[in-house]
């Protein structure tokens, strides 16, 4: 199986490759640092001699849209944000005398329709703003100790451009690898695990070199693999020769004893360090982390990880993350992803595109298995504007699908060499819901599922397979068939990796089975359709059943516990996310996720960890019986839905309630309580409210009618043989903030952050979530303020203020390291409320 895989080997921070430095074989700088960028710039920006003094100074990754304001003249589509066209410049020295040597300038993502100059000279263009490129730019380079200028030009004038939210900009890290010019070339090792039992692994290391002297050269590559704790488990050495400017494979095979095998629970990372020796000395060294793992996938009976059945409890998760856009710190990734591993989640589907190096490598250490999704579009453009409903297009909406014919291979493989050493990574996905830009497809599921609703199937095709593949084919085909494109998507997914299945999320899988869309996946990606599962698995045996994409709801989780041949889920969504909002101003985002978009948790949080995780957990969520989908039942006295499944399959936003416990004298409330506990009693101000069994409870939810009294509400259970609760209380009026952080220290590296939370509180420390004010952060020290957020999809306050109105009585502000070292000093303040102080050091 192939494991994992940083694209360069030892990286060191630092604007450029110093004389000392490139002593060392290999050296991938830091480009982060030093940028001016412009909105308003010439359009021959590229210039060397251009003054750029006044362009603003940004530090990389950056995310120029989502530090504009929220305007509905935009589109919802993509979070009422503007798009445009933006400049960035860098101005850098190269050492002197500096030769035999090879520079790369790396790119992990830019969004997108870039264009890069060194020296006013145009490097190339790279259209798709998920997928990572370079440019080689030893013969531009400045080596007497001239001025280099980089400039790159961002064509994102097209603000409706995707689906959803993509930002704008150089959203991801830059780096300038320097190496000699014998070396091994920009994600040239690949790592495979073939044979692996608990007494003995073999490792397969393809390891590519290039020779860029202009006479042939004899080299040894030695590797040295280590296990997670950093002790030397094997070595292997090669000699090889090469002619000028080639490049070739070399291949080497290793033994473990007892390999300590990678898994969710178990992240264990190895280290291959491969080094390149010419006339006995070092001229190239490359280290790549991977893990040890085997992947089985059973159309029968489900996926098994090292042997064992594992069920993907998975979300997907789209590329921003609130605040910060899509320019995400590595510490807002693991903050988020920290809960959703609470959460008993292990796996996460990158919707709809590749995601950074940077979340992959956090995926390996923390133990996430990653569907990788590599597009959104293939030969049909979609209609950002109305999701499934293909009505407008126009100059702003126009994607990648311009784009397609002519850049997807190399998009895909560029992102399949970067990332195929990942352990994390276990599947690839070719497309996400394709088949409604094509001609035959909504005419087929119109007539093959009479029972279609928008976006979902409420009952099983009526045909049989045979009878609906031959109406299929008389159907009317535009220029390109979909079966084909998969086909070619799948052919270049395997030419770089046989050990990894290829997977798409179907949106319309009865109709792609008989279309010859299936035939090109190993997997079937399921989108909102487990009522055909059963159907599938019947006529469909030998492909196995995925849910690719479902609702966050108990419904969707018992489909796949039901079934022993569906392999699991991934839940819509995660986290919420910004965009798929057209129409629906003042909200900016989608609300379907398990944290919101400041990351915290809500209500369908807690209903999935009381499904997931083996830890005890029990929650109230309370609401009106009036605002609630439920009434009380006149003979049984229970709490039942008012239409029995209106609300718990149809919907992708989690019903509202909160959580919180004040109410108005003697109005009739609905207590919720979300657990794993088998019984649960509800107490109120210590009177017993009555104990309840969860069997009782086909929905999962245990439900209580209750008059409301101020005071305290507990919930009691036992989880094996422990007793766990959790209460709410009547909250006063608010008299102060509290300030709390996730970090109490921060490495001066300019990289890394921390969350403060500021939460409503009355006299008693109670959470005040019923009342709102308008908060101020003042921040003292030597760090950068990232933004604030208080989570709702409905609030358009600007992300990069120190001042925002909080949401139920709460929000968030990110600060950011330089690389000074300082004390952080943070206190908030209300008209009429004050703050306690924190502090964080900054060293």
């Amino acid at each position: 199986m192939i494991a994992g895989s940083s694209i360069a080997a030892t990286v060191k921070l630092g604007a450029f490759a110093t004389s000392e430095t490139l002593g060392k074989p290999r050296h991938a700088a830091d480009f982060n640092s030093g940028w001016r960028f412009s909105l308003t710039a010439p359009s021959d920006a590229q210039r060397n001699d251009l003054d750029d003094t006044n362009w603003r100074k940004v530090q990389l990754p950056h995310d120029w849209s989502v530090g504009e304001s929220f305007n509905k003249a935009y589109e919802g589509a993509t979070a009422f944000l503007p798009g445009g066209i933006g400049w960035y410049r860098k101005h850098f020295s190269s050492p002197m005398g500096v030769k035999d040597t090879v520079t790369s300038l790396y790119f992990d993502g830019v969004y997108n329709n870039a264009e890069v100059w060194l020296n006013g000279t145009k490097l190339g263009e790279h259209p798709y703003g998920f997928s990572p490129f370079y440019y080689h730019i030893s013969a531009l380079l400045h080596t007497n100790g001239e001025e280099n200028v980089v400039a790159v030009k961002v064509d994102r004038s097209r603000f409706a451009d995707c689906r959803w939210y993509p930002g704008s900009g150089i959203y991801r890290n830059v780096l300038l690898i320097t190496t000699g010019k014998l070396h091994i070339p920009i994600w040239g090792t690949a790592v495979t695990t073939p044979e692996v039992t608990e007494q003995s692994a073999t490792i397969a290391i393809a390891i590519k070199m290039q020779n860029d002297f202009s006479d042939a050269r004899p080299f040894q590559l030695v590797t040295h693999l280590f296990d997670p704790s950093g002790r030397k488990v094997a070595e292997q050495t090669s000699a090889g020769h090469m002619n000028s400017s080639t490049g070739q494979t070399f291949n080497q095979r290793f033994g473990i004893p007892a390999p300590q095998l990678w898994g969710p629970e178990t992240p264990r990372l190895y280290k291959a360090v491969t080094t390149v020796l010419a006339d006995g000395k070092e001229v190239d060294r490359y280290e790549t982390p991977f893990g040890i793992r085997t992947l089985r996938f059973d159309p029968e009976n489900g996926f098994f990880l090292n042997g064992k059945k594992t069920l993907f409890k998975g979300v997907c998760l789209h590329n921003d993350a609130g605040l910060v856009g899509t320019a995400v710190p590595d510490g807002v990734w693991r903050r988020r992803l920290e809960k959703l591993k609470a959460a008993g989640a292990n796996a996460i589907r990158t919707a709809h595109n590749p995601p950074s190096e940077e979340f992959l490598a956090l995926c390996d250490k923390m133990g996430f298995l990653v569907l990788e999704e590599f597009f959104d579009e293939w030969d049909y453009p979609k209609d950002k504007r109305k999701n499934m409903a293909e009505k407008s297009d126009d100059y702003i909406t126009h994607g990648y699908t311009e784009h397609f014919q002519q850049w997807a291979e190399r998009d895909l493989k560029s992102s399949m060499l970067r990332d195929r050493n990942h352990p994390s990574v276990v599947m690839w996905s070719i497309g996400n819901e394709i088949e409604w830009t094509y001609p035959r497809y909504p005419a087929a599921s119109g007539y093959f599922a009479p029972d279609w609703h928008g976006n979902f199937f409420w009952t099983p095709p009526r045909f049989s397979p045979a009878l609906m593949q031959k109406r299929f084919a008389a159907m009317p085909e535009g220029k390109y068939v979909l079966a084909r494109t998969a086909e070619k998507l799948s052919k270049w997914t395997k030419e770089l990796d046989t050990t990894r299945p290829v997977v798409a999320n179907l949106v319309l899988p009865s109709v792609s089975y008989i279309s010859g869309y299936t035939d090109a996946l190993d997997i079937v990606g399921f989108s909102y359709r487990r009522v055909v599962y059963d159907y599938a698995h019947t006529n469909f045996p030998s492909k196995m059943i995925l849910g690719t994409e479902n609702v966050v709801q108990w419904h969707e989780w018992k489909a796949v516990i039901d079934r022993n041949f569906v392999a699991g889920t991934f839940l819509w969504t995660g986290i919420d996310y910004l965009g798929e909002a057209s129409g629906k101003w003042p909200e900016k985002g989608t609300a379907g996720g398990m944290l919101d978009l400041a990351g915290f948790e809500k209500p369908p949080y807690h209903m999935m960890k009381s499904l997931w995780s083996d830890e005890p957990e029990i929650y109230i969520a309370t609401q009106t019986m009036k605002q609630s989908p439920y009434r009380v039942d006149a003979v049984s006295d229970k709490v039942v839905e008012k239409q029995p499944g209106s609300w718990q399959h149809g919907l992708w936003v989690w019903q509202p309630v909160s959580e919180f416990w004040k109410y108005a004298p003697n109005e009739l409330t609905v207590v919720e309580v979300y657990s794993n506990c088998k019984d649960v009693e509800l107490l109120l101000n210590g009177r017993s409210l009555g104990t309840k069994h969860l069997t009782d409870f086909p929905d999962r939810i245990y439900k209580w009618a209750v008059p409301f009294t101020s005071g305290k509400l507990v919930a009691k259970g036992k989880y094996n043989g422990h007793t766990v609760e959790t209460e709410r209380i009547t909250a006063g009026p608010p008299v102060a903030i509290q300030l709390t952080a996730d970090r109490k220290s921060l490495r001066a590296d300019g990289k890394d952050v921390a969350h403060i939370v500021a939460m409503l509180v009355d006299k008693s420390g109670v959470p005040v979530k019923t009342e709102n004010r308008q908060i101020t952060f003042d921040i003292e020290g030597i760090g950068r303020v990232l933004g604030v957020d208080n989570g709702a999809v409905n609030s358009v306050q600007d992300y990069q203020s120190n001042r925002v109105v909080t949401d139920q009585g709460c929000c968030l502000l990110i600060v950011q390291s330089r690389t000074i070292p300082s004390i952080l000093s943070i206190d908030a303040k209300a008209t009429d409320l004050e703050s306690n102080s924190l502090q964080i050091r900054v060293e």
